[in-house]
């Protein structure tokens, strides 16, 4: 659980305070909430490798490889998960520490959501990975109003309420962090 940090005014997420969720190092993960012309959100439809029943819809992203930056593996996953390569990469708008049962072990990730806006719209997965390949059946962009009138699982949990506020009021001054999420 996030743990206030009264001197910053802030919450700090566990692996600030040298926690973690189950004893194993967070993985570090950057996402992407993809914006295209008309405010829609880009999501991709996953599933438990096995199981297509299993499935939500979740934003572009994953996790850091070697020396990366956040925003090099934003754009790096976005590529590959989407073909995607025009884009203005913007701030970080959330945070969120979540772990979850995912082909057969438990991941537990420290994830930062940037804010990104294109004019592409089509989508090519190209650079899937083998896992990838047997859990992703696809992309697709939603509205605000289809976000919140979903009766599918998308992630994180807040999506629809994150997003609508994002259009309203435009990015945080700095990232907001959001509840621990385990699935």
């Amino acid at each position: 659980m996030p743990s206030e940090d009264a001197a910053a005014g802030r919450t700090a997420l566990p692996e600030e305070a040298g926690a973690s969720l189950s004893g194993r190092p967070l993985r570090r993960v950057a996402r992407v909430v993809l914006l295209d012309p008309d405010d829609r959100v880009l999501l991709l439809h996953g599933h438990e490798p096995g199981d297509v029943t299993d499935d939500w819809w979740f934003t572009p992203g994953g996790g850091l490889e070697g020396a990366e930056t956040r925003e090099q593996a934003a754009l790096r996953e976005l590529r590959e998960e989407t073909g995607i390569t025009e884009v203005e990469l913007g701030p970080v708008l959330w945070r969120r520490v979540c772990s979850f049962p995912f082909a057969g072990r438990r991941w537990d990730q420290d994830e930062w959501y940037y804010l990104a806006r294109t004019a592409q719209t089509e989508t090519v997965a190209e650079g899937l990975t083998e896992l990838e390949r047997r859990s992703v059946a696809g992309a697709r962009w939603w509205t605000c109003r289809e976000l919140t009138e979903a009766h599918e699982t998308v992630y994180p949990t807040r999506l629809a309420e994150l997003l609508r506020r994002l259009l309203d009021e435009g990015p945080p001054d700095r990232p907001e962090i959001l509840g621990t999420e385990i699935v």
